[in-house]
């Protein structure tokens, strides 16, 4: 009989005045910005994967279990990538894998790059960076905004013996990067560069430097310009390297500019354009860290999963105890929960279909999954998952950093709330 009431009450009107409009009865909510609607088709599953996506995969997988595992206790330890595993890198083909093969690369697809960099992680996370900024950032900056020169120039040695660097991050400027105070000033034909950066990955072994310096402070973010600055000009410094808790292996070094030439024609793209530059190739790069991220927390998972099988305790497998079943059951559901996220925000970057809150979610998601399932692992291994004896203590300090580069997890939070308060 309530209900009775109530319903006559709503088509009366009575009861209206107090109800959101969203929320009236048979009233659907205009969302179709984030439904990205389209006609119905059979689709395949997101982890579809192609014969020649199928084939890199198990050549990263070989050539990760074979030359980077036995030397990964021994990079992190000494917080240096060994030269075997960057040349191993290029020699595979796996540091051009989106750029055109007239420029001496792979030509696959972005997709394929998501997955290298999840197959590395999986060993070791700071050679899946290195491989992630080379091929998701570096490489597609250039592609995208390089002229022709620019092009012929870096891109085939990028691809074969050159490390790149993305220069953005200062003391001053973390999350709020476009508060740069790095100046590029305009002398004839060339621009001198003055100030410095910090946190800069790969620093140490790079040969090219993609900087962001701003040509006009008053102009605020939209004076800031990248500039390609190789590692020998004069005037500018490669600091020593930072004693990092994780991924240590990825050198991450402080930069400093004193009156650095940099002729005009190595402006990458336009002038005053560089901080969309940037933001687009982050919002791309998100979904390699993600990648990272995911890879990392799948290889510390499947490391622990056969000791817990293993390992007795009262008389039965650790694995039997139900307790610890529910656990294992909860990571690994994340873990799906991740994986697809990751894979979803991919192929819509592939499609040319909007993604920038896809990809925040899944580096959201795949940082917090990875410290979770990693700290995980190291409760069930108990004492011996506490020691440097075994990895998983490796892939916890290497998990932490996800929540904090390429955008802090609160910055990805901020980002989908914004997507979500323009859509509804």
């Amino acid at each position: 009989m309530e209900g009775l009431a109530v319903r006559s009450l709503l088509r009366s009107g009575l009861l209206r005045r107090h109800v959101p409009t969203c929320l009236c009865p048979w009233k659907v909510p205009h969302v179709l910005r984030s439904s990205h609607a389209a006609a119905p088709q059979t689709s395949a599953p997101l982890q579809t994967l192609t014969d020649d996506q199928m084939l890199m995969k198990s050549t990263v997988k070989k050539f990760a279990q074979e030359q980077i595992a036995p030397l990964v206790s021994i990079m992190d330890e000494n917080s240096k990538m060994d030269k075997s595993i960057i040349q191993g890198l290029f020699q595979h083909g796996l540091m051009g894998i989106e750029v055109d093969a007239e420029y001496g690369g792979t030509g696959a697809s972005f997709f394929s790059s998501i997955l290298v960099i999840e197959e590395l992680a999986k060993v070791d996370a700071s050679v899946a960076l290195l491989c992630d900024l080379q091929n998701t950032v570096i490489n597609k900056l250039i592609v995208k905004h390089g002229t022709e020169e620019q092009k012929a120039t870096y891109l085939p040695k990028l691809i074969t013996e050159d490390l790149g660097s993305f220069c953005l991050s200062e003391a001053g400027a973390g999350s709020d990067s476009f508060s740069l105070k790095t100046r590029a000033e305009k002398k004839g034909n060339y621009y001198v560069i003055n100030g410095s950066k910090m946190w800069i990955s790969s620093a140490g072994h790079a040969e090219l430097f993609l900087v962001f310096a701003n040509v006009d402070l008053a102009a605020g973010y939209k004076g800031i310009t990248c500039f390609l600055v190789d590692r020998d000009t004069e005037g500018f410094h490669v600091g020593k390297s930072e004693n990092k808790l994780g991924i240590r292996a990825s050198s991450t070094c402080p930069l400093t500019f004193e009156n650095v030439k940099v002729p005009e024609a190595n402006i990458l793209g336009q002038v005053g354009h560089g901080y969309k530059y940037a933001i687009g190739i982050l919002n791309e790069g998100r979904i390699g860290i993600s990648a990272q991220m995911l890879g990392l927390a799948q290889g510390c998972f499947d490391y622990t999963i056969p000791y817990l099988k293993e390992r007795k305790q009262f008389g039965q497998r650790i694995f039997d105890f139900q307790g610890l079943q529910h656990q294992v059951a909860y990571v690994a559901t994340q873990l799906e929960a991740a994986r697809l996220l990751t894979y979803n925000a991919a192929r819509l970057v592939e499609a040319g279909r909007p993604f920038i809150k896809e990809a925040a979610m899944a580096k959201y998601y795949a940082s917090e999954i990875a410290g979770f399932t990693t700290s995980k692992c190291i409760e069930w291994m108990g004492g011996v998952g506490y020691t440097k004896d075994y990895p998983v203590e490796k892939y916890f300090r290497d998990a932490k950093i996800g929540a904090i580069y390429e955008g802090t997890s609160n910055i990805q939070l901020n980002t989908i709330a914004k997507h979500i308060d323009a859509e509804y």
